[in-house]
């Protein structure tokens, strides 16, 4: 065994002698026992599961985790490191983490940091050495709930009263409490093509994915009135992902009427679908455990091609909605392993949407074509 072994082995042995017992308690009663990882306390949120290998950085960083604990059901997470520009918004977002390894040492040079400093940095409280299979197969099969996470309380009594305390995601609000506090601007300022993009929680990669295709935006609160919207004079309006049920967002909802009242062209991803969805008397409602990876299956209903796509999200349009109502809305995109809804658009109006991530970030880029067909009906 070489010295450079001996070393991480002495490292790694050491690192797991000294950590303290962390616990992980379901809405339900189940209990999950594991080591502490990040920083030592107490967290709660709406567990929930991303099957992606790879991009977990960019995962923790995703508003639209908000209010949620993340389990990863890859084995090895923090293995390569933490890289101080992969990130989908600037701090970590969400409220604590599950894995099975939790691997401090990292292999890559150019890493930044380790997962175990980022998170102490971030004062995100995680679990390890969970069986994550059966974690995730007991949300599959008992559908999303919240959950307390904790390394510093050992009382199963207490942790159940501070869950009792937890707010379920139905009927929660989020997108305010993630969304820039003032305007700002991305691209180039002599761009031919000016989008306004309602911050929802918008992830870094949408905005790269526009400003690349020489766009100018301009990127607005997610309360901001559509009076100083319209002010700007936009070719085309933008509604972005976003955490939280969409059927607390009557601000939104109402905004979104009004720029469609207004005729121009509106894409939206993810929450983004949903707001639009709602803003023309569809309803959406709760999935029973959410999509979260960077591998789902998606069919294009126009062209009739598949695509690999990344998702991440809870709550989906109500499918029967959009079939009895094919005046209004047309279906685009199917997801084949449940048959949801995955794009729908407009009949009467140029606004179109997508449930999942085209930016991908982490995932494939399969999708990434549907910039462009928004690009190429702004006015």
């Amino acid at each position: 065994m070489t010295a450079s072994v001996k070393a991480v082995c002495h490292f790694f042995i050491l690192n797991h002698a000294n950590v303290s017992r962390a616990i992980l308690l379901l809405e339900d009663g189940t209990v999950f026992r594991g080591r502490a990882a990040g920083k030592t306390g107490t967290t709660t949120g709406e567990i929930c599961f991303n099957t992606g290998m790879t991009g977990y950085q960019e995962i923790f960083t995703d508003p639209s985790y908000s209010g949620q604990i993340l389990t990863a059901t890859n084995v090895h997470i923090g293995n390569y490191g933490i890289k101080n520009d992969e990130i989908e918004s600037e701090h970590i977002k969400i409220s604590g983490f599950v894995c099975r390894n939790f691997n401090v040492p990292y292999s890559r040079f150019m890493a930044d940091k380790s997962i175990q400093d980022y998170f102490e940095e971030e004062n995100l409280v995680a679990i390890e050495d969970v069986d994550t299979r059966a974690l995730v197969q007991h949300i599959r099969t008992r559908g999303a709930m919240n959950g307390i996470i904790s390394s510093e309380i050992e009382d199963l009594d207490e942790l159940t009263r501070r869950l009792r305390d937890t707010p379920p995601m139905s009927g929660l609000e989020l997108s305010s409490q993630v969304t820039t506090k003032t305007p700002y601007y991305m691209g180039n300022p002599d761009a031919p093509r000016r989008i306004a993009v309602m911050d929802f929680g918008v992830k870094k990669n949408i905005l790269r994915c526009f400003a690349e295709r020489n766009c100018y935006l301009k990127i607005f609160p997610a309360r901001t009135g559509f009076a100083e919207i319209k002010a700007w004079n936009p070719n085309g309006y933008f509604l972005s992902n976003g955490p939280g049920d969409p059927a607390s967002m009557d601000y939104a909802v109402a905004l979104t009427q009004q720029m469609l009242d207004d005729g121009k062209p509106l894409f939206g991803i993810c929450l983004g679908q949903q707001i639009l969805a709602r803003a023309v008397g569809l309803p959406t409602y709760k999935l029973h455990h959410g999509h979260r990876g960077i591998n789902h299956p998606v069919k294009n209903l126009l062209t009739g091609h598949c695509e690999v796509t990344s998702q991440n999200h809870g709550f989906g349009v109500l499918e029967q909605a959009v079939y009895d109502s094919p005046s209004l809305v047309e279906a685009t995109h199917l997801n084949l392993n449940d048959q949801t809804v995955e794009g729908i658009r407009l009949k009467n109006k140029p606004a179109f949407s997508v449930q999942y991530h085209p930016e991908a970030s982490p995932g494939p880029h399969d999708a990434r074509y549907l910039f462009d067909q928004f690009l190429d009906i702004l006015v």
